[in-house]
């Protein structure tokens, strides 16, 4: 894999607790990412609606979008899941959120901490922001209002 390097860019990090037991939390995150994604981060060449939006529950699965015409799109791939603690995904999109990049990804990592028995702690990392060039710092600014943004749906759907 190649990757395109330059000075270190600091991490996403989100940290958020909700109301809900931690397997739930990581259902709704995984399961349930396309009740809480919102419907204009479309990166379909294709230019397709978004119909669906699917993360594959095992490692190495895929996490995509699928078009109201059927086509799909993928975002990246999950790297790590343990349910109901962790998951980590390669994220694959270019720092202009434009469609998939194979050889270069970024990685997202989300924490599912037991608060209480009716309270989790969620901790979002996006992080290697650097793979993404001369770019990284302008994306670290688009990637972490989109992830608060969509943190703030996931809570509200967790309820």
């Amino acid at each position: 894999m190649s990757t395109v390097m330059s000075t270190y860019v600091e991490p996403i990090l989100k940290t958020l607790e909700v109301r809900c037991t931690q397997a739930h939390a990581f259902e709704v995150f995984t399961a349930g990412v396309d009740r809480w994604w919102k419907r204009d981060f479309s990166i379909n060449p294709t230019r397709s609606a978004i119909a669906e939006v699917v993360m594959e529950p095992r490692v190495g699965g895929r996490w995509f979008e699928r078009g109201v015409d059927g086509s799909e799109c993928e975002w990246g791939r999950v790297l790590a899941w343990d349910p109901p603690q962790r998951i980590v995904v390669a994220w694959h999109v270019t720092a202009e959120g434009k469609y998939y990049q194979p050889d270069v990804h970024t990685e997202v990592e989300v924490n599912f901490a037991k608060v209480s028995r009716d309270v989790t702690r969620v901790t979002l990392e996006h992080r290697l922001l650097e793979r993404l060039g001369e770019a990284a710092e302008t994306a670290r600014g688009r990637f972490d209002g989109g992830w608060g943004a969509l943190l703030e749906r996931f809570a509200a759907e967790v309820v």
